[in-house]
């Protein structure tokens, strides 16, 4: 049949005889196992052009081919391919039966794998072929259907749907599909991915699907992923108009055996194999990968050893059958007849193309037809060397002749809602019915008990309560709201039943019975795990609440400006130009010349330092000046010197009376006294809440932590009373509620930097429909300005209402400020006393002594008198007669 090949090669093996630098001439049989004579003759062609590409073939090497054309049973095609196909020494087999023969390919990779004779199907699709503990030498140029997994991924992505349910048979394909679903979906983006809410399995051939489509008929998400065999997708497809599943409300996605189903639905999306059932296609790209690979074969190994020629042989076939089978699954090619040809680490195709199927009505002669259009691709690309998704969205239809996509889900209108009391964003208040709820941003909020049907009717108001009719506006929604039973968040507990919630979150997550949480909720990891949570409408982080350390105005807060050195130095500054001063007036030579003319005398020293103390003090001259250049010109330096020195005293009098701040217990977070705790100083949080999380996962902060723990409070309220009783010294907590008791209660305060910065989210059930939406509300309530309006209501306005008059701390001064100086006064006015008495002692002995000298004068004065007249006029003085002359000299 190919004697003209063999005469080429025989030409070209005794041209390297003569030359004797060629490799020696190589024969390769490939085999084939074929369905009819026309693939046959196709398989014949196809490689002869390979062996004339001038690509695929090596220099001195030719492909020679052994077919086998099967329509029997498996045992029978085992036989034959030992028989006829192995008997010939073939270094691999391209197997090409119809679409639903898989046995014939089972039969031929079983018995070829026992050789490690590598097999290419070109049809089979079963999952089953991907084990290689089964079919140890099986590729295929095929994908099997579980990859059809990978393109709903991104067609959904592409469609804006982000949750699907999952309705799949329970055999090997079903549950393949499933886990490279789940898998592809888990490794796309969080936010833009597809997420399975519900997997419901049935067994195939079942005669009714009612049960499991009632099921998933109660589920809020209205896009199902089908994976069915036709029979089965038949039934399913009936069922489920039965129950009303097939109108415009719902997306189905089927895969390829199911959109042959001839109840398939108007509008549902399926995906068909490119080149599935060109047979001629497929059997040309494995004949090439299986030349390309027995190239390199060629070319690695000058002897390469022969395959075996029987079933009952035993050779060292066994290592070159691997590795063959390792560089045919290595093989690439991007201009394959079926596109790029790649295979994985199973030996299944890669970069398999497929056409997006829309189900679509079709009237004719009065008539309903459903009929199959193709609205997208997914094909290779090669310049960016991807798989790209095309779709034509404006052509698909959908179910009840839609043009725009179903949203996808069933959004309920009425919410039962979750809070929680927690000031300034919830506040409550016990009331005796709904009635009393009368102001307009007031709702009736019942406490719920815990109790079965029990509640107790509470009004709610706040910034959480304005944000939660805001958003019911917005989205026309009812809702029911509750307070949480026992005040909690809720704390993750780990038991042997998994995960479990507390508190307001345990009714949220799993199967809880709420729907919404809008509440000062801390978004962090463990809550998003279970719970959904919104971007955040308000943005803070943690700091630490302490009671003010009071301030007791010193006795000499009046010295507090200057230090003891500088009070020193100026008081004997005083005396020392006092002084000097004195000398210099003295020494002057204005001094000297006013005494000589007798107009004038020299400052005493008691002016002198009257004058220097009246400076400082600016009390005021109005005696005793500097007379001389000299004295007037230090007097004038002194002026100014002492003007500085009362400038700055008073300024620095002011900033210690009134900017004056109170010492805090603690710096911060990275006190002392919180990384190494002791016993006298106790500090704590909320158990179960956001910040005791944040702590517990913090290692550094592990000895903190345990400390912390044994002080832990119920509620925030309980532990900002504590604070103002001195019973607690530091509550950890976040900052937008400690900062609004500080401003509220001037004797609290908040410490340090802020740290672990997050924010509060409205919670959500996971999955919700709501979740988007509630999101991007959020958003546009940010941008708008909303939450900065909300913060102005309820928080800094508020927080503006602590009376600065009546406060302990206040900016006014009061006499505790200034007792100092009052005291001063009063020493003054004590010590005024015994000094006016003492100067009106002194002064009256004065006045006794000079008296007392002034009689002694005169009596001698008139003594002298009487002994001069009596000796000049002979006779003596007469009694009270003074005869000395007055007023002359």
């Amino acid at each position: 049949m190919w004697w003209w090949v063999w005469l080429v090669s025989v030409a070209a093996g005794a041209g390297s005889g003569v030359q004797g630098s060629l490799p020696p001439s190589r024969r390769f049989n490939i085999g084939g196992v074929l369905h009819d004579n026309d693939t046959e003759l196709h398989f014949t062609n196809a490689l002869k052009n390979i062996n004339f590409d001038g690509v695929s073939v090596a220099d001195q090497t030719t492909l020679y081919d052994v077919t086998l054309v099967h329509r029997g049973s498996p045992i029978a095609a085992a036989l034959h391919v030992c028989q006829t196909v192995i008997a010939q020494a073939v270094f691999a087999v391209v197997v090409a039966s119809s679409s639903d023969d898989s046995v014939t390919t089972a039969s031929v990779s079983y018995t070829c794998g026992f050789y490690h004779i590598p097999v290419i199907c070109t049809h089979s699709r079963d999952y089953i072929f991907s084990d290689k503990n089964i079919h140890v030498s099986l590729l295929r140029t095929v994908p099997p259907y579980s990859h059809q997994a990978d393109v709903w991924v991104r067609l959904l992505k592409l469609l804006g749907y982000r949750q699907v349910i999952v309705l799949h048979s329970t055999d090997t394909d079903g549950r393949a599909l499933l886990a490279r679903f789940q898998s592809a979906a888990r490794h796309s983006d969080n936010e833009k991915g597809v997420k399975v809410v519900t997997v419901m399995e049935f067994s195939p051939g079942q005669e009714s699907f009612v049960k499991e489509l009632t099921t998933i008929r109660e589920e809020l998400v209205k896009v199902v992923l089908l994976y069915a065999s036709e029979e089965d997708a038949e039934i399913i497809f009936h069922d489920a108009s039965y129950l009303n599943m097939t109108n415009e409300n719902y997306v189905w996605l089927v895969t390829e055996q199911a959109l042959r189903a001839r109840l398939v639905p108007v509008g549902a999306l399926g995906l068909q194999l490119k080149y599935a059932d060109d047979y001629n296609a497929h059997i040309i790209d494995s004949l090439r990968v299986v030349a390309l690979a027995l190239r390199r074969l060629h070319e690695a190994h000058e002897v390469i050893p022969e395959p075996p020629i029987s079933c009952d042989d035993e050779n060292s076939w066994d290592e070159t059958g691997r590795e063959l089978f390792s560089l045919i699954r290595g093989q690439v090619l991007t201009d394959g007849s079926t596109g790029k040809v790649a295979f994985d680490e199973h030996g299944d195709r890669t970069h398999a193309e497929y056409s997006v199927v829309n189900v679509q009505e079709r009237r004719q002669d009065h008539l309903a037809y459903r009929m199959p259009q193709v609205v997208g691709e997914f094909l290779y690309d090669a310049a960016s060397d991807e798989m790209v998704m095309q779709l034509n969205k404006s052509s698909i239809r959908w179910a009840g002749g839609l043009t725009e996509a179903p949203p996808g889900y069933f959004l309920p209108r009425h919410l039962k809602v979750l809070t929680i009391r927690e000031t300034p964003f919830v506040y409550a208040e016990a009331v005796k019915d709904e009635s009393q709820c009368s102001l307009h941003d007031e709702v009736f909020c019942p406490m719920l008990t815990g109790k079965e049907g029990e509640t107790r009717p509470m009004c709610c108001w706040g910034f959480c309560i304005d944000l939660l009719l805001t958003l019911a506006e917005k989205n026309a929604f009812s809702f029911s709201l509750f307070l949480a039973p026992d005040g909690q968040y809720g704390d993750l507990v780990e038991g042997p039943d998994g995960r479990n919630w507390t508190g307001m979150i345990g009714h949220l997550a799993g199967d809880g019975d709420a729907d919404m949480a809008v509440a000062p909720l801390t978004i962090n990891p463990q809550r998003s795990q279970d719970i959904h949570l919104t971007k955040p409408f308000k943005y803070q982080g943690i700091t630490i609440l302490v009671k003010r350390a009071p301030v007791v105005p010193a006795l000499v807060s009046i010295l507090q400006p200057f230090r003891g050195t500088l009070w020193l130095l100026l008081m004997a500054t005083v005396h020392v130009i006092a002084i000097l001063i004195w000398l210099l007036d003295r020494l002057s030579p204005v001094y000297s010349e006013d005494k000589q003319e007798g107009e004038s005398e020299a400052m005493a020293i008691s002016e002198s330092f009257w004058f220097s103390w009246s400076v400082i003090l600016n009390s005021g001259l109005s005696e005793g000046t500097p007379r001389g250049l000299s004295g007037r010109v230090l007097g004038i330096i002194w002026s100014g010197f002492t003007m500085i020195m009362v400038a700055s005293y008073t300024a620095n009098l002011a900033a210690f009376l009134v900017l004056d701040t109170p010492e805090t217990p603690i710096s911060g977070i990275n006190d002392p006294r919180l990384r190494n705790p002791v016993e006298n100083f106790s500090f704590a949080t909320v158990r179960g809440s956001a910040v005791d999380m944040f702590f517990r996962r913090k290692t550094e902060w592990a000895n903190m932590y345990r400390v912390m723990e044994a002080h832990d409070y119920r509620t925030v309220d309980e532990a900002v009373q504590a604070v103002r009783d001195g019973r607690l010294q530091a509550f950890i907590w976040e900052s937008s509620r400690l900062e609004y008791e500080a401003s509220m209660d001037c004797s609290l305060v908040t410490v340090g930097e802020l740290f672990g910065r997050s924010g509060y989210g409205i919670g959500l059930k996971k999955e919700s429909p709501w979740s988007e939406k509630i999101t991007l509300d959020i958003l546009d309530l940010h941008e708008r300005g909303y939450m900065e309006d909300l913060d102005k209501k309820w928080i800094w306005n508020e927080g503006e209402s602590c009376n600065v008059s009546d406060q302990e701390f206040s900016k006014r001064l009061g006499l505790k400020n200034l007792e100092g100086i009052f005291i001063l006064v009063a020493g003054g006015v004590l010590s005024g006393i015994p000094l006016i008495v003492m100067e009106l002692i002194y002064h009256r002995c004065r006045r006794r002594y000079e008296a007392a000298r002034s009689d002694g004068s005169s009596q001698q004065q008139r003594g002298s008198n009487c002994q001069v007249s009596e000796d000049r006029e002979g006779r003596g003085c007469c009694e009270g007669e003074v005869s000395f002359s007055t007023g002359r000299r």
